[in-house]
């Protein structure tokens, strides 16, 4: 977890990239707070999703969620090898997980309003996370280990935007087909 000004907060780059351009009303866009410690940022963040919730929900349901796909088949800080957060009727929660070797503290919305989302849309580019991509597209299921495949809106849809190289094991794997 960092400030909105930390080259490493996905909210900071996500901003410059094209939030901060957007048309989008200021009122529409909800950062995690993450100069909070992740623990306080997540239910803060719970806090926020509440009060965005329509009367007669508990929580939102949100049109489009962006996510990525780690090289090692992390997204949304559900990294691989890493149980569900708890509790699990909550959107988000703070986790702990293994990045690039080293211990990241990070808050993550969770499956459970993920899976509620109207569309997940994935991004991926790059030869590095051409294994990953394939894995979790066309895979065994595992979803411990490829937690991309734990998201499946109950009433929306997945798309998977696949670029610059990281397609090169789906393409090699269709022509096997």
């Amino acid at each position: 977890v960092v400030p909105p000004n930390d080259p490493g907060s996905n909210y900071g780059q996500a901003w410059q990239t094209f939030l901060g351009v957007a048309p989008v009303p200021a009122g529409h866009i909800h950062r995690i707070p993450g100069e909070l410690p992740p623990d306080w940022a997540a239910l803060a963040y719970c806090g926020t999703l509440a009060l965005l919730a329509g009367p007669a929900e508990k929580w939102p349901r949100f049109d489009l969620v962006l996510l990525g796909l780690g090289n090692d088949g992390h997204t949304a800080s559900l990294f691989p090898g890493q149980q569900l957060p708890e509790p699990l009727n909550r959107p988000a929660s703070a986790v702990t997980g293994d990045y690039d070797g080293r211990p990241a503290h990070r808050v993550t919305l969770t499956p459970f309003i993920l899976n509620e989302a109207r569309q997940l849309l994935f991004l991926a580019t790059g030869r590095e996370k051409a294994a990953a991509v394939a894995a979790t597209l066309e895979g065994e299921a595992d979803p411990l280990n490829w937690p991309a495949q734990r998201l499946h809106p109950r009433q929306g849809d997945v798309h998977w935007y696949v670029a610059e190289g990281a397609d090169e094991k789906l393409r090699a794997s269709q022509a096997q087909k």
